[in-house]
């Protein structure tokens, strides 16, 4: 799975001694000085503290877009139900790419399903950042066995068409493995066959016919994991 972790929070220079002090953190997070915000709410993406979660939810309106980076990294670190609305909120209004990368990262954490109807919207339609991580997140959830039935079927579906058509071979990669994620959860229930036979029939597509040999490797990885003797018969053919 590819990751593109670059954010504008890598350019900053360390934040914090060793020990911090969250007291202090908890009230910078309120302070007028954009900076000392942006230091406090990056001190929360290594910091689990729920006291910490109403101040960063305010933050993700906060008029510096590197204080709501920070924020929504940090809120993806303290995940609580109470986040998700607010988080898909931010995700559809904000204008910065780099904030809805972490928002995506965020609600991937939050394992919520609520989450998946944005995430498939941005994974049809956003940057390539921000469609990596949903690409991703949409795995997260399936592994987290969240996913109700109809929303499996659409996820398999738009996962599959990422795999087909995104642009960027580092996208179809996150398909791939998302898809082998719902695969194995899909294997064992009856009910699935049909989905099943669908993200597999994709997933051997891109084995033996995707443009890059990156995205060739995932899928083949992906319909590795899913043990299916049938399959593995058919990618031993591919060599």
């Amino acid at each position: 799975m590819y990751q593109d972790a670059f954010s504008p929070l890598d350019e900053l220079p360390p934040h914090s001694p060793p020990e911090v002090d969250v007291e202090r953190m908890l009230q910078q997070l309120q302070d007028p000085d954009p900076r000392l915000r942006m230091q406090a709410a990056r001190a929360f993406c290594e910091i689990e503290e729920p006291r910490a979660v109403p101040s960063l939810l305010a933050l993700l309106r906060d008029p510096c877009p590197l204080v709501r980076v920070g924020a929504a990294y940090a809120l993806g670190r303290n995940s609580d139900p109470c986040e998700v609305e607010l988080l898909i909120d931010s995700l559809r209004r904000d204008w910065n790419g780099y904030v809805r990368k972490g928002l995506v990262w965020a609600l991937g954490n939050a394992k919520d399903p609520r989450a998946y109807p944005v995430l498939l919207e941005v994974l049809a339609g956003d940057i390539t950042a921000v469609r990596l991580w949903a690409a991703s997140a949409l795995g997260q959830l399936a592994q987290a066995q969240v996913l109700p039935g109809p929303a499996l079927q659409e996820v398999a579906a738009a996962l599959c068409r990422g795999l087909a058509h995104d642009p960027v071979a580092a996208v179809r990669g996150n398909c791939a493995w998302s898809l082998g994620i719902l695969g194995q959860h899909l294997k064992p229930a009856t009910p699935y066959t049909a989905l099943y036979q669908m993200l597999t029939k994709q997933l051997l597509a891109s084995a033996s016919g995707d443009p890059d040999w990156g995205v060739q490797d995932d899928a083949r990885l992906a319909l590795q994991k899913l043990a299916d003797p049938d399959l593995l018969e058919k990618l031993g053919n591919f060599d």
